[in-house]
């Protein structure tokens, strides 16, 4: 199945700020499409698909938006 990956903040570095139709088994998970990209779970802060929060094991579907933000911190 094909799925839009945006990525924000520093998960852009080295990689990229919006991939269109990336493909991935049906059934892939937001956790398996972050992982696959080197991301480690523990910097995500916030997943969304379509717009609205996700779980890491929502099963993706055809032509899903994945937005990943990382964690941020301040002070």
């Amino acid at each position: 199945m094909d799925i839009t990956i945006k990525l924000f903040a520093y998960f852009r570095d080295g990689r990229f700020k919006e991939v269109a139709s990336r493909f991935f088994d049906e059934g892939a998970t937001p956790q398996e499409v972050i992982t696959s990209l080197g991301i480690k779970m523990d910097d995500v802060g916030v997943i969304m698909v379509n717009h609205r929060h996700a779980d890491p094991a929502y099963c993706l579907q055809q032509d899903d938006v994945l937005a990943v933000f990382p964690k941020i911190g301040g002070g």
